[in-house]
């Protein structure tokens, strides 16, 4: 395991070594830390068997951890927490989770002591869930010498977040925030669970990802979400393929309604997702940014997971000379994101602001991002 100095100990891994001093009175032995991550392209491909491009965000869950009666904390939250046996709808269910599958998969995890901290926002879809998990797979891994590769600690990890928490996500958020490297996105085959990264130098090119959370909640997505994929599947069904990543555009014509705009956006964006990784070898940032905006073009008409926010922050975007922008995550609320010279993210949250006030929606939060490491074992 790679590990890094005490001089490059990020602030979030010093909150949690410091956590675990003031709470435990003692040293810990290892404090690993796990990124959020955001989803450049490919949405509503990961349960139609296609593909994804995510990159690791500059924010972080590090925990702190050692030997001793098991007790978990977080810094966040000021609270203590037992290891769960069961869901209760707390932070604590995450670590616990992970542990629960690892005991389950036959691997020696004994009583450890925990502490926690994190600067991943939360309820913002930057999947501050997958960055707890995976940072305690990789510090339980080393404290225990259990010696688990990383794409398998990030399967352990979504197996925790299905069948302890029970959330039905796929595999994208544990692998981006496990297998992604700095200055890199990864472009993730969702049905073979093959990865590799690809170069996404912004610092290089003067470019910045600006996350907008638009607030707005997104409680009715679940419902969309399930009529959304129940409807690719019929459409899997009618043309008599798999999945939806194995059909093609000229199969539209056999679909009609509901089922023929679903399935237009997920054999349109698959291509697009593959067409992106393309740009980012060549560095053509230009062309990246026109395949994000043709992505929410899709999200929006044919998927219709949009919301008047979020076409608003888009819109804005291409009047401010973004290179590309669109919806990130299911929709229905939640974050853009905005591909823009550096030195514009500012006027680009500004305007954004104005317009938002203006209309009576409520007021966005702004992330600027660096794709950033994933996780690591720092001490």
């Amino acid at each position: 395991m790679m590990e890094r100095k005490e001089a490059s100990v990020r602030q979030i891994e010093q909150r949690a070594v410091q956590a675990y001093r003031d709470q435990y009175l003692e040293e810990p032995v290892f404090v690993a830390s796990a990124p959020g991550r955001v989803n450049l392209i490919g949405e509503h491909t990961d349960y139609n068997g296609g593909f994804v491009l995510p990159c690791a965000i500059d924010r972080r869950v590090a925990v702190a951890v050692g030997p001793g009666a098991t007790q978990l904390y977080s810094a966040d939250f000021q609270e203590r927490r037992p290891l769960l046996g069961k869901r209760e709808g707390s932070w604590a269910d995450y670590p616990s989770g992970v542990v629960w599958v690892m005991r389950k998969r036959g691997y020696d995890v004994p009583a450890f002591r925990g502490a926690f901290a994190g600067d991943v926002p939360l309820g913002s879809g930057l999947s501050s869930s997958a960055a707890i998990e995976a940072a305690t797979a990789l510090a339980l891994d080393a404290l225990f010498h259990l010696g688990i590769a990383k794409k398998d600690l990030a399967v352990l990890c979504q197996q925790a977040e299905n069948a302890f928490v029970g959330v039905n996500s796929g595999i994208m958020d544990q692998y981006a925030s496990l297998l992604c490297q700095a200055g890199t996105a990864l472009l993730i085959d969702c049905r073979s669970l093959e990865a590799e990264p690809v170069p996404l130098d912004l610092g290089g090119a003067n470019l910045t990802l600006l996350v907008c959370d638009t607030q707005v909640s997104r409680e009715l997505s679940a419902t969309g979400y399930n009529a959304r994929r129940q409807a690719c599947e019929r459409a899997a069904h009618t043309l008599g393929v798999r999945e939806l990543r194995d059909a093609h555009l000229q199969d539209l014509e056999k679909l009609s309604g509901e089922e023929r705009k679903r399935a237009r956006h997920v054999i349109t964006e698959n291509a697009r997702v593959l067409e992106a990784a393309q740009a980012l070898w060549r560095q053509d940032f230009g062309a990246f940014g026109r395949l994000l905006y043709a992505s929410h073009r899709s999200l929006r008409d044919d998927y219709e997971v949009s919301t008047p926010a979020l076409n608003a922050f888009v819109e804005i975007a291409v009047q401010s000379a973004a290179l590309g922008a669109r919806l990130t995550g299911a929709g229905f609320g939640g974050c853009a994101l905005a591909l823009i010279r550096s030195e514009d993210t500012g006027m680009l949250a500004q305007r954004v602001r104005q317009h938002f006030e203006a209309c009576g929606f409520k007021q966005p939060v702004f992330y600027p991002f660096q794709p950033a490491a994933g996780a690591e074992v720092a001490t």
